[in-house]
């Protein structure tokens, strides 16, 4: 799944290519990767002919803050497009004659020759389109649960351990749970973690508040360096231009199971923690 490096890489590129570009239309393909409205028709219709002023990013969701493209038409609040990648979602920024991807979902065309591609092979991913005027939390719901986003003035470390020191859950399982810290999953996790020389299955409880600021410390500098390269590409994330992201070349632990730590040379372990995999190193690691 895009976590938050994948998904900032992706809002970047689109504001990059895709501001101030009247959407002339859209296709869906696949009636249920619109959650909101309930008519295809209503989504397509409302969309039309509006520009995107920029994207922005809230955890994992992107969202694209609409202006009607006519000034005759502008009205004293945006609309607002949202998209939730899921496990497999991508957003191709791509010509209008290159060939459908067989996993297309919903196409939005910009004028003659570009568009902006929703390609999902799960089908888990999500559009919402939000009319002016309404608020955008209520009809993207998950939008009102999102914890403080890491790269925030509201993720400190006091914030971090109230989120944490009442938790009698392991630290891993925690760190997935989108009300402790937003757009974080499996992969930086477990990233974050052995740059905090921290045990995936350490209970909250247990953590000092040492260990609670240095693990504040490497969530953004993993996060940080995860961004720089472009993101994390082991099955199918791409940015908007196609391009695979870099960071599993450098990882510290994650999808490294058998090979040598990079800090100590102790082989990298592999176990399953609450349905998810969690890789660590038993040597720079401790409870």
């Amino acid at each position: 799944m895009p976590e938050l490096p994948e998904v900032e890489t992706v809002r970047r590129g689109l504001n990059q290519l895709t501001l101030n570009q009247k959407i002339t239309g859209g296709d869906v393909l696949l009636d249920r990767t619109i959650a909101y409205p309930f008519s295809v028709d209503g989504f397509v219709d409302g969309i039309k002919n509006n520009a995107i002023a920029i994207w922005h990013r809230r955890g994992k969701y992107l969202l694209a803050e609409l202006t009607p493209s006519s000034p005759a038409s502008l009205s004293s609040s945006s609309s607002w497009l949202g998209v939730h990648l899921r496990m497999t979602g991508q957003l191709l920024w791509v010509r209008r004659d290159e060939p459908l991807h067989k996993h297309t979902r919903v196409r939005l065309f910009f004028g003659e020759e570009q568009e902006l591609r929703f390609i999902d092979q799960r089908t888990f991913g999500k559009m919402w389109l939000v009319a002016s005027g309404v608020a955008v939390e209520s009809i993207i719901t998950g939008l009102a649960k999102l914890a403080a986003d890491p790269f925030s003035a509201e993720f400190t470390v006091e914030y971090l351990a109230g989120k944490l020191q009442k938790r009698r859950r392991p630290i891993k399982t925690a760190l997935l749970d989108q009300s402790v810290v937003a757009g974080l999953g499996n992969i930086y996790a477990d990233e974050a973690l052995f740059k905090s020389g921290i045990l995936p299955e350490t209970l909250c409880t247990a953590l000092q508040l040492k260990q609670i600021e240095d693990l504040r410390t490497a969530i953004i500098q993993v996060l940080e360096t995860s961004i720089e390269v472009g993101g994390t590409t082991f099955s199918n994330f791409l940015n908007v231009k196609g391009i695979n992201g870099n960071y599993g070349g450098v990882a510290w632990v994650y999808n490294r199971a058998g090979e040598p730590c990079r800090v100590c040379g102790t082989s990298i372990m592999r176990f399953r923690l609450g349905g998810r995999s969690s890789h660590f190193c038993p040597q720079c690691q401790r409870v």
